[in-house]
């Protein structure tokens, strides 16, 4: 048998002559003249493919397209016929890709989209798809996001039309953030700010808001919660996107935009020709951040929709129901109210944004209604999509089986060695054991399970904070409540106490009992009977008189000094913000606060303002917020004229 080499360089030559010829056939049948087993060749093949594609690239120093296009095309043939590895046209594909310039990448991808129905094929789908996502990834670390949008966007659209909706390599499952896409912006004022910020606050006439260094600190300020929603459900950072959303929303509010408002480039009017319109549009990746840009930005149409859009997408997802979202992240009642309310404002701005602003509204609202099917979607951990089974009540449908007779079911079983009981529980209980009634006698049937262990599971599915379903509760099973009124009669005295009402349905009575037995029983195993049962109204009556009683103890026992607390007031902490606004920080960490949330304090702009925040939100959200507290931690820290002012 010839050597690797040999067999190498003697289809080297036979595959460049075969291929000029575009001869399939007479290529096959010159690889099984020559005496290989079958993996030999492929490999030999495969090596041969390679050394083919040089040559070709060298003779085709043009960069002809429609050459290298044939010459994956006869080796897609090749591998049809198993002559080579299905992974080979896709490994072809990507050297090409390496070794050209980005203008032939595209003309050649074109290729690669036309031909998805042939890589989704069953030949060549497991084993390229990997291979094709390298290739695709790769091209993508080679474009600008900014300059080669519509390429980078047709590799994508290519990956979803090529991968499955289930393909874990393109789903987002656990809902990550893109925490590193930062935004910089500009964070000093500048002298000539100051100054127009003068003269826009003396100017009394006008209406609309200002565009100065605020506005344009709040406005970038907001893509920090659009990169990271999750910050919103932490209160202190809420009050901040909330307060920067209003001034934001009020800005565009204010300053609207016309279908003929004249550009800084050229004046566009209704009267103007479509396609000279759509030559003055233009669309951007991403934003510059420089201040003097905003005022112009503010007066572009697409760039008011990208941030509209972007509070659209925000609200959404706040309100959403999320698997891997936190317990914590779940918006108050208040806040839910007011995602609500803005969004309404949202989509009001989005229809009076020319051109076409009502229909853009309606398109993004219907987009993001289905983006709730695709969350729920991940919610179920991404189902395959199947197609639903045909119906089959049309005339051509097989006609139903006659249903056996009861007499014919209990013959075969009998016949079998077996019993049938009419129910399928019992019937399998039935047939456990061939003696049914020495079975009955066995030491190990002779058990009795306890009360908590037996409704265990039920005690925990009647929290309303487990949120189970009715139909999946265990009173609604018979086999369960059979058990348990036989467990109830021997172990409760529940079970034989006189009520007042009559019995309606099983699964009512077991939760009424359940209830009974989660609040009255102790919490060891041992159930002391009850010598005379009380009635209903006297039990509850009893509750209530032991609460009271409960609750006049506690009061008791309480000191004096600490039953009252006097709420820290406004004024209160605008006085000692200025007194402690050099060492509010030491004030902070006496209170609890992490590095991260001091850091969130200091940036304000002066220290009185960095105090007052920090005060202001202590204040409101600790539950130990009173003016005796906080003396007390003033004292232990040594400030005696804060103390003073608390005290006067």
């Amino acid at each position: 048998m010839a050597s690797f080499e040999t067999l190498r360089r003697d289809y080297n030559i036979h595959l460049q002559q075969y291929f000029k010829s575009s001869n399939i056939l007479g290529f096959q049948k010159k690889c099984l003249e020559i005496n290989t087993n079958v993996s030999n060749r492929k490999a030999v093949i495969d090596q041969a493919l390679r050394d083919t594609l040089l040559v070709v690239l060298l003779e085709n120093s043009a960069g002809n397209v429609q050459i290298l296009e044939s010459y994956i095309t006869f080796c897609i043939e090749l591998c049809r016929k198993d002559l080579a590895t299905a992974s080979m046209p896709v490994m072809l594909l990507g050297d090409i890709f390496d070794c050209m310039t980005l203008d032939r990448c595209e003309e050649l991808f074109t290729f690669v989209e036309n031909n998805v129905v042939v890589w989704k094929e069953e030949i060549f789908f497991s084993a390229c798809k990997n291979n094709l996502l390298r290739m695709c990834n790769d091209l993508l670390r080679r474009l600008s996001r900014s300059q080669q949008t519509v390429f980078c966007g047709r590799i994508l659209l290519f990956l979803a039309k090529f991968f499955p909706f289930s393909e874990r390599s393109g789903l987002n499952i656990v809902s990550e953030f893109n925490l590193d896409n930062h935004t910089e912006f500009g964070n000093e004022k500048s002298e000539k700010d100051l100054l127009d910020q003068i003269v826009e606050d003396s100017d009394k006439t006008e209406n609309k808001i200002p565009i100065d260094y605020n506005l344009y600190r709040k406005f970038w300020a907001l893509q920090d919660f659009f990169r990271n929603p999750n910050q919103c459900y932490n209160k202190m950072y809420w009050k901040v996107f909330s307060a920067h959303t209003s001034h934001v929303l009020s800005a565009f509010t204010s300053f609207k935009l016309e279908e003929q408002r004249s550009c800084p480039t050229r004046r566009i009017t209704v009267d103007a020709p479509m396609e000279e319109s759509q030559k003055e549009t233009h669309y951007f990746a991403k934003y510059l951040t420089n201040q003097k840009l905003l005022e112009l930005q503010l007066s572009d149409s697409n760039f008011r929709r990208y941030v509209l859009l972007q509070f659209l997408i925000l609200f959404q997802y706040l309100n959403s129901t999320v698997r891997f979202k936190a317990e914590s992240h779940e918006l108050k009642p208040d806040q839910v109210e007011w995602v609500k309310a803005t969004t309404d404002q949202v989509y009001s701005l989005l229809a009076e944004t020319p051109p076409n602003g009502s229909n853009f509204a309606e398109t993004v609202r219907n987009i993001l209604k289905r983006e709730e099917h695709w969350n729920a979607w991940k919610n179920y951990g991404c189902p395959p999509f199947k197609r639903p089974a045909p119906e089959t009540n049309g005339e051509g449908d097989e006609p139903k089986k006659p249903r056996k007779q009861l007499g014919d079911i209990i013959k075969d079983a009998q016949a079998q060695g077996k019993y049938y009981m009419g129910n399928p529980e019992l019937t399998k209980l039935w047939n456990l054991c061939p003696n049914n009634l020495e079975a009955c006698k066995s030491k190990d049937r002779d058990f009795l399970p306890s009360l908590e262990t037996y409704f265990e599971e039920a005690i925990e599915q009647l929290d309303p904070a487990a949120m189970v379903e009715d139909q999946y509760k265990k009173v609604n099973d018979g086999s369960f409540g059979w058990r348990a009124l036989r467990l109830l009669a021997r172990r409760s005295p529940h079970f034989f106490v006189h009520g007042n009402y009559p019995i309606n349905k099983l699964p009512e009575y077991l939760e009424a009992m359940i209830k009974k037995i989660a609040k009255d029983r102790p919490s060891d195993l041992k159930i002391e009977p009850e010598e005379t049962p009380p009635d209903v109204n006297e039990q509850e009556f009893n509750d209530d008189v032991l609460k009271q009683e409960t609750e006049q103890v506690e009061a008791d026992s309480t000191p004096t000094k600490f039953r009252k607390f006097n709420k820290v007031t406004a004024d209160i902490v605008a006085k000692l913000s200025e007194i402690l606004k050099g060492d509010w920080k030491d004030l902070a960490a006496k209170f609890g606060y992490h590095a991260h949330e001091i850091d969130f304090f200091s940036s304000k702009p002066t220290q009185y303002e960095q105090c007052k925040s920090m005060l202001e939100i202590w204040a409101e959200e600790d539950e130990d917020a009173s003016i005796e507290n906080l003396a007390y931690i003033l004292d232990g820290l040594g400030f005696a004229e804060a103390v003073a002012v608390l005290k006067s």
